[in-house]
C-alpha cells in the first residue's frame, strides 16, 4: 500500500514527500521529470521497486517543486531551488545524514546537494544521469533548442497525445516495458498527472539548463554511476565520463536497452544494496544472464598446411594476444578456450557485438579470417567458466558463420536496437542440441 503522503515547505512552495521502511541508513529518491506520488504507487513495477529499497533503508521519496503533488511555481524555477527541496525533505523527516539517488535530472540535484552539503551526504547514486543535457560544441549528445521546440509543436498539433508506438519510445522505454501494456498505460497517466502539458513542456525546458559538469570534481562523497547499456537518456560513453571526474567514483554497467530499470530490477537492487551498506547481497544462485561470444579462426587446417606446425603456433599466439587486447577495450572476460576457438562473456550486448566485429579486423592484419556468433542468456558459473543452453545456442551459431561474419541471436539484435548496428535476416534456423529454432541476423 502507498504510504501517505505529507507536505514541507520549502521556501515559499510545499513540497510533497512520503516514507517507507525505517533504516537505519537513510535513502533519499530525487526522481526525474515524470512523478506523482499517488499515481507512482499504482504501479506494480514501481511499487516494488520502492518496497524493496525500503527492506534495507528508510526511503525517502518527493515530488520536485512544479511536478505531482508539490506547488507549482508561476515562475522558471532554477537547479539550486529544486536542490534546496532536498534539503527541507531530509529536515522534514529528520535526517541528518543520508545517501542520495539521483534518477535522470534527478541526479543533477542530488550531485549539487552533495557537494554542497558533504556533511550530510553518507553516498550518491547516480542513474541515467547526465550531467548536462542541451547540446554545446562540447557536449554533442545534448538536445538542441530548435529541436526541442520542433517536438513540442509537433506534440500540441497531436493534442498533447505522445505516440508510445515510436521506436524512440520503445528504446526509452526497453523492450520488456514497452511490451506490457499495462505499464505503456500508467506512463500514459503518469505524464498526465505530474502536470498540464505546459507544465511538463516548462519542466523539460528548465532541464536543457542543467550543466553541472563543473561541480563534479568537488563532489567528495563515495558516488556510484549506473547507466544502462543502452539508455537513450544517458549512453555509457556520458556516464563514464561522469564518473571519471567525480573523485573514486565507481561505474557499473546494468544490461540491456532503456531508462527504465523493471527488467534489470534483481541487478540494479544489488548494486545500490552493496553500495549503501557496503556489504553485497548474498547471490541466491550461480545463474545470470550474459552476453556470449563464440569465434574461431576460419580455414584453420589449411593456414596450418600452409605455415607449418611451428609458425602456426606463433600465429596462434598472436592470435590470442589480439584477442586479449580487444576483450580489454570492451570489457570482456575469455571463459573458454580450445584450439582455435573460443568462448567470452560481456555484461551488455552492444559491447560484445563490437568486439566480435573487431575481431575480424584485427586477425586480418597477420593473416587471418575470424567468423564469430554472439548471444544473451543466462548461464550458470562454473568456476571460472559457465555452462547452459546460451552456450551451445553460441556455439552453433558460429558454426552458421562465414569468414569475417558476426552472427546473432534475435535476443541480441532486439537488445541493441538504436545502438547503431544495421543487420541482415539470415533465417530461422534449426540448431543442433537446440529445443526450437533461432532466428538468425548478422551484423553488416
Amino acid at each position: 500500500m502507498a504510504p501517505p503522503v505529507h507536505y514541507t515547505r520549502s521556501g515559499e512552495v510545499n513540497i510533497a514527500y512520503q516514507v517507507v521502511g525505517s533504516g537505519p541508513p537513510d535513502l533519499l529518491f530525487c526522481i526525474g521529470s515524470y512523478s506523482n506520488l499517488d499515481v507512482l504507487w499504482e504501479s506494480p513495477n514501481w511499487a516494488r521497486l520502492f518496497e524493496r529499497l525500503a527492506r534495507f533503508t528508510r526511503f525517502i521519496l518527493f515530488d520536485k517543486r512544479g511536478t505531482g503533488l508539490s506547488d507549482r511555481p508561476d515562475r522558471p524555477v532554477t537547479l539550486l531551488e529544486r536542490t534546496d527541496d532536498i534539503g527541507a525533505v531530509l529536515d522534514a523527516v529528520g535526517s541528518e545524514r543520508t545517501h542520495l539517488l539521483g534518477f535522470s535530472e534527478g541526479g543533477a540535484m542530488t550531485v549539487l546537494w552533495a557537494a554542497m552539503h558533504p556533511d550530510r551526504a553518507i553516498g550518491n547514486i547516480l542513474y541515467g544521469a547526465p550531467p548536462r543535457f542541451a547540446w554545446a560544441p562540447d557536449w554533442p549528445e545534448g538536445t538542441t533548442l530548435e529541436d526541442f521546440e520542433a517536438e513540442w509543436r509537433e506534440l500540441a498539433a497531436r493534442n498533447y497525445e505522445s505516440d508510445l508506438s515510436t521506436p524512440a519510445w520503445r528504446r526509452w522505454f526497453g523492450p520488456a516495458t514497452h511490451d506490457d501494456p499495462a505499464a505503456v498505460e500508467h506512463f500514459r497517466r503518469l505524464t498526465r498527472a505530474m502536470g498540464s502539458p505546459s507544465t511538463l513542456c516548462q519542466q523539460q525546458k528548465w532541464n536543457l539548463e542543467i550543466d553541472v559538469r563543473g561541480i563534479l570534481p568537488s563532489l567528495r562523497v563515495p558516488t556510484l554511476v549506473l547507466v544502462r547499456e543502452d539508455d537513450p537518456v544517458c549512453s555509457v560513453d556520458v556516464a563514464r565520463r561522469t564518473a571519471s571526474r567525480i573523485p573514486d567514483a565507481r561505474l557499473v554497467v546494468l544490461p540491456g536497452q532503456g531508462h527504465l530499470i523493471f527488467d534489470v530490477v534483481d541487478e540494479f537492487i544489488s548494486a545500490i544494496e552493496e553500495f549503501v551498506t557496503g556489504a553485497p547481497r548474498k547471490a541466491q544462485t550461480d545463474r545470470f544472464l550474459t552476453t556470449l561470444v563464440a569465434a574461431d579462426i576460419v580455414g584453420s587446417t589449411d593456414v596450418i598446411n600452409r605455415l607449418g606446425d611451428a609458425k602456426w603456433r606463433d600465429v596462434l599466439d598472436r592470435h590470442y594476444q589480439l584477442v586479449g587486447r580487444r576483450l580489454a577495450v570492451h570489457a570482456g572476460i575469455e571463459v573458454d578456450r580450445a584450439g582455435d576457438g573460443f568462448l567470452a562473456r560481456f555484461d551488455g550486448p552492444a559491447r560484445a557485438v563490437r568486439f566480435a566485429r573487431d575481431l575480424d579486423r584485427e586477425d586480418q592484419t597477420i593473416g587471418l579470417r575470424t567468423r564469430a556468433a554472439v548471444h544473451t542468456g543466462e548461464v550458470e558459473a562454473s568456476g571460472s567458466a559457465v555452462r547452459g543452453l546460451a552456450v551451445h545456442i553460441a556455439a552453433r551459431l558460429v558454426g552458421l558463420a562465414g569468414p569475417g561474419e558476426v552472427l546473432v541471436s534475435s535476443t541480441v539484435r532486439d537488445l541493441v536496437g538504436g545502438a547503431g548496428f544495421a543487420f541482415e535476416d539470415r533465417g530461422l534456423h534449426a540448431l543442433k542440441g537446440v529445443p526450437e529454432s533461432r532466428q538468425v541476423y548478422a551484423v553488416v
